[in-house]
């Protein structure tokens, strides 16, 4: 222990002499730490003086034919290598590689030297037979796991594994490339005759397999090779078993056809907080104390600067100089060999962020983290779907980024709608690399906004969809048909209708039309019907935008708008409060779907007579009359003296208050602008006054949680309006009386007042003011 901690070079395990000095006998075995600069620095150290004929690394050894493409120019790190089961390409695993990982830094060592490359852990085609799930290629259950880092990090006094990670392995050098690699390995096989496998059953087997592998590969290349694995695995590489013994831990193991290919990957999936098992908390710190060995503190502090500075905060040279004086002073006070990630962050904070965490955060998020995402090349093997998904994103110039970001589509121009159809085929398909969102400029059918995130798991989710196809657009189509014959409810279909229009799918309509005609039909639930009919409003917009035929839509929508103004009266009898309420939501997608009807004149005046009857109707609940009211009198069909008529009998003394706070709330509720009806309307604000303060105590307090969602839907200074025209005077206990009443409004025009203003208008319009100006 004692060793390592002078000069080590690793992560999770290695136990016996782990590595071979130049001249010594049997392989030179490398235990590192996976995605560690430190490891990484000395393996390539190792390699260059040893200079093996072959090296063995730990992965899966189905990758052994795309080793050479590691070494392309358009190669570039972070990578991962994706293995899925053919037949079911969601059992899937991954390999992920940073520029900074160890054994990418071995891969690229031996295609440089001409040196052999094989993968030596267990296949993935036993792997992803044995756990349907996938991840990052490591077992699931980690409950009873111990981390070896940490166990090491406890022994040497550390409360922080990765701090002492830092100072045992990524801060310090040693002259001697082999010797931390001895030091690792001794801990390690300390750890694992403690802790056997460590909660790891699994890793008995994959061991037994690279036992396996190694013999093989001695017989071809003797002892001329090199063995790179987790130091946790390196006690059970060296171990003396029997071929026997080991094939019999492989004996039975199921088995699936697997394809394995490399796939970008990104630094944030990297990080331990998004759930990848073998994850590190800081990936841009390691990938920069990787590529700058030279001076890093300097040069991190730079690229903070360099950030702030874009985000407009105010730092200076003098700035940057002062924070790398004081993370090398932090440094010497902890006793720690140079400034690592703690001492950089504290030094920032101080005098970059003025104490403040909120520019720190976007500093890790940035720069500790990071958001690089890497590339393959062209020539990697992928699914066709996959290829041509590749071509659109060229074509369009849309390629996939790591960071959230938000893309504005004007459907108008050729190419926007072209990246308009390519998403929404995408989400068809379940590959959500965008999401469509509020857009903060026009909200025309002609705009789309959508925010975009690239994750490496969509790569999965690419092949899943091949299964519908080659091509983006046919796989789009043939998954939409599919779910139009197996759609049961009829607002499944409308929904997939609208999306087909959306995704420009011309070729999946026919089959969708046929299935929602026949679904509508067959279905007599005015509710399944009145929440069909919105989607399919908003679908016959589309056509105007991107010259989608939508005549057949029309004639199914007209269809179903017309049985709805049938059954909607009679099916909002006798409601229960739950069903009233889902019945008004109901009553706004028809009446907002209906405007946006073509050629639909008819259509809405008919619906008109349809809310005048549910406002009229004493069996409908309060909500559904106070909402048709509401809506007729937005329309200008209900003159206010028939409003107040309707209210002043919803809120009479004989109405349950129940039945009359329920009114209410289908009135003035929701964000129907209610509030600003009773502010400017002072004969209904009396009406409700009136009423409220009548409710007779018990009555009162089963109202009250209906009237507080009601009133506090309302903006601040509405409610803060309201509580002060109320205030004013005595509540007003009549129609005739309202308007000089606690409202504020006088019955007529107040001409005296209304001419005081003439004069100020007169010079606002720059004719002067004459002498005695009045009238």
């Amino acid at each position: 222990m004692t060793a390592l901690r002078a000069a080590p070079a690793a992560s999770p395990a290695a136990a016996a002499p782990a590595a071979r000095p130049p001249g010594a006998a049997g392989p030179l075995v490398l235990g590192v730490r996976h995605h560690g600069p430190g490891s990484a620095r000395a393996v390539r150290a190792a390699l260059e003086a040893v200079r093996p004929a072959a090296v063995l690394i730990e992965g899966p050894p189905e990758a052994d034919g795309l080793v050479a493409l590691a070494g392309d120019e358009d190669m570039r790190p972070p990578v991962a290598l994706l293995a899925h089961a053919v037949d079911d390409p969601g059992r899937a695993a991954f390999w992920p590689f940073a520029g900074f990982s160890p054994e990418w830094v071995a891969i690229r060592w031996a295609l440089d030297a001409g040196a052999v490359v094989r993968f030596i852990d267990l296949p993935a085609a036993h792997t992803l037979a044995a756990d349907p799930t996938w991840d990052d290629g490591e077992e699931a259950d980690q409950g009873e796991r111990i981390d070896p880092v940490a166990e090491l990090a406890r022994a040497a006094g550390y409360d922080d594994p990765e701090r002492w990670w830092e100072d045992a392995v990524e801060l310090r050098g040693t002259a001697d490339p082999i010797a931390p690699f001895e030091a690792l390995a001794e801990a390690m096989g300390a750890l694992r005759d403690a802790y056997g496998d460590g909660g790891r059953p699994l890793d008995l087997v994959r061991e037994a397999h690279m036992r396996l592998r190694l013999r093989a590969a001695r017989k071809e290349f003797g002892d001329d090779m090199a063995v790179v694995c987790g130091a946790w695995h390196v006690p059970a590489v060296g171990r003396k078993t029997t071929v026997a013994a080991d094939r019999a831990l492989l004996k039975g193991l199921p088995k699936v056809r697997t394809e394995t290919t490399w796939v970008p990957w990104t630094h944030r999936r990297l990080a331990r907080r998004s759930g990848y098992g073998a994850g590190i908390d800081s990936p841009g710190w390691y990938g920069h104390l990787f590529a700058s060995p030279d001076r890093p503190v300097e040069r991190w502090m730079t690229r903070v600067a360099g950030l702030l500075r874009a985000e407009d905060r105010m730092v200076s040279s003098a700035h940057v100089i002062e924070a790398v004086r004081l993370a090398e002073t932090l440094a010497v006070m902890r006793g720690r060999p140079l400034a690592g990630l703690g001492e950089t962050t504290d030094a920032v904070r101080a005098v970059m962020c003025d104490g403040s965490d909120v520019p720190l955060d976007l500093v890790h998020d940035r720069l500790v983290v990071g958001d690089v995402l890497g590339e393959v090349p062209a020539g990697a093997p992928a699914v066709p779907l996959q290829r041509d998904l590749a071509r659109l994103q060229r074509g369009l110039r849309l390629r996939p980024e790591a960071q959230e970001r938000q893309l504005e589509l004007d459907l108008r121009k050729e190419n926007d709608a072209a990246r308009s159809r390519m998403l929404h085929r995408l989400r068809l398909l379940s590959v959500a690399w965008g999401e469509p969102v509020a857009g903060r400029g026009s909200t025309g059918t002609f705009r789309e906004t959508w925010r975009l995130s690239w994750e490496p798991e969509l790569h999965v989710r690419v092949a899943e969809a091949g299964v519908w196809g080659t091509t983006l657009a046919s796989a789009a189509t043939a998954k939409a048909e599919s779910r139009a014959l197996e759609a049961t409810a009829l607002a499944e279909v409308t929904s997939l209708a609208e999306r087909c229009l959306l995704a420009g799918l011309s070729e999946a309509l026919p089959v969708v039309m046929t299935a929602l005609a026949d679904r509508a039909a067959l279905d007599a639930d005015v509710g399944h019907l009145a929440e069909a009919l919105p989607a399919l409003a908003r679908a016959l917009r589309y056509g105007d935008v991107r010259a989608t035929d939508t005549a057949a839509l029309g004639e199914v929508a007209a269809g179903i708008a017309e049985r709805v103004c049938v059954a909607l009266p009679p099916a909002c009898a006798g409601l229960d409060t739950e069903a009233a309420t889902a019945m008004r939501g109901h009553l706004d997608g028809v009446h907002t779907a209906l405007g946006l009807l073509p050629d639909a004149a008819g259509l809405v005046e008919r619906w008109g007579g349809v809310l005048l009857r549910l406002a009229d109707r004493d069996g409908v609940p309060g909500e559904i009359r106070g909402r048709a009211a509401r809506i007729l009198l937005d329309d200008g069909r209900l003159g206010e003296d028939a409003t107040a008529r309707l209210m002043s009998r919803a809120l009479s003394p004989g109405t349950p208050p129940a039945d009359a706070a329920s009114w209410i709330e289908g009135f003035v509720g929701g964000a129907s602008g209610g509030g600003m009806l009773l502010v400017h309307d002072a004969r209904l604000l009396g009406l409700v006054d009136t009423w409220l303060t009548a409710v007779p105590p018990r009555a009162f307090t089963d109202v009250l949680p209906l009237l507080r969602r009601t009133f506090s839907a309302y903006e601040p200074g509405v409610r803060r309006t309201l509580g002060e025209r109320v205030a004013r005077g005595p509540s007003v206990g009549t129609p005739a009386r309202a308007g000089a009443g606690t409202a504020g409004f006088a019955e007529g025009l107040d001409e005296a007042r209304a001419d005081a203003v003439l004069p100020v208008l007169r010079l606002l319009l720059g004719h002067g003011e004459p002498e005695g100006a009045g009238r």
